[in-house]
């Protein structure tokens, strides 16, 4: 049986992305294009190949032994089409506005040297990794481990945690980056065991905020070392707490399966990942 490239790239699309929606802005077609190719793929083959669900799609056991089969060599041929590096490209980067604004943009000078073009994109890492399934962004630097089908992801860096203060100021109120704590909640539970029981008296939803008001003498917080490496250095700021062992967060380079076959993606990806390793 002869099946058509262009069904199988956009049944691999749909199995990668988990929905319709999502595999027809990857591959740049409406969607009922998208549909009406799984149908005709699924008529093809004489069976189903996903069961549809409130939101997306689920794959079937057919579905997953034909993924395994073609995949390959669907992202093969994709590099082999791909040729050299198309002048410039642009690469789509998502990730947390203080990682990427502090320590990655002075990092990115050979990739520019290279032609590439970045667009970087903030927000929140649920968010980004949405948008990277959908094919809206094609790398996100992710402060967890992706768990979505079609995503892989390779550790990146680990941050450390430090509960710090300004000078005088380590008995002040919390200052938070959200309401919910999250990096406080994680420093409190792997030092205490517990949840924080207190609530923050100032939030600001960019950490560099929180630096800042720590750094004014407003409070107390908890910030990943590469924000206050140089305040705690100069004595500006000081560790209210030195544990032996500091609370860490494993940061991963997230992309779609099969992305890498583009020479630019590809390129930007184990740029990213040999540049910031050494981000603690």
């Amino acid at each position: 049986m002869t099946l058509s490239l262009d069904l199988l790239r956009s049944f691999l699309a749909v199995y990668r992305t988990g929905s319709i929606t999502a595999a027809a802005e990857t591959l740049g077609l409406s969607q009922p294009a998208v549909t009406a190719q799984v149908k005709a793929l699924e008529a093809a083959l004489d069976r189903p190949l996903f069961d549809r669900l409130p939101r997306g799609v689920a794959p079937t056991a057919a579905a997953d032994e034909l993924a395994r089969r073609v995949g390959g060599a669907l992202d093969t041929l994709g590099e082999v089409i791909g040729g050299e590096l198309p002048a410039g490209r642009t690469v789509l980067l998502g990730g947390p506005a203080e990682l990427c604004s502090e320590v990655l943009v002075p990092r990115l000078g050979p990739l520019l040297a290279e032609g590439i073009r970045l667009r970087l994109v903030f927000g929140l890492t649920d968010d980004l990794l949405g948008r990277l399934a959908a094919g809206r962004l094609d790398l996100v630097v992710s402060t967890i481990r992706p768990r979505l089908r079609g995503v892989r992801a390779e550790p990146l860096y680990d941050e450390e945690f430090v509960l710090v203060a300004a000078p005088g100021h380590e008995d002040g109120p919390l200052i938070a980056y959200a309401e919910d704590l999250p990096i406080i909640r994680r420093y409190w539970r792997t030092l205490f065991g517990t949840r924080p029981s207190m609530s923050a008296a100032l939030v600001v939803p960019d950490l560099r905020g929180v630096r800042n008001a720590v750094r004014a003498g407003l409070g107390v917080s908890v910030l990943p070392s590469y924000l206050c490496r140089e305040d705690l250095a100069a004595g500006r700021l000081v560790a209210v707490r030195e544990p032996e062992l500091a609370p860490i967060n494993t940061g991963y380079l997230a992309i779609r399966s099969g992305a890498r076959a583009d020479p630019a993606v590809g390129r930007a990806f184990d740029f990213l990942l040999t540049s910031l390793r050494d981000v603690t």
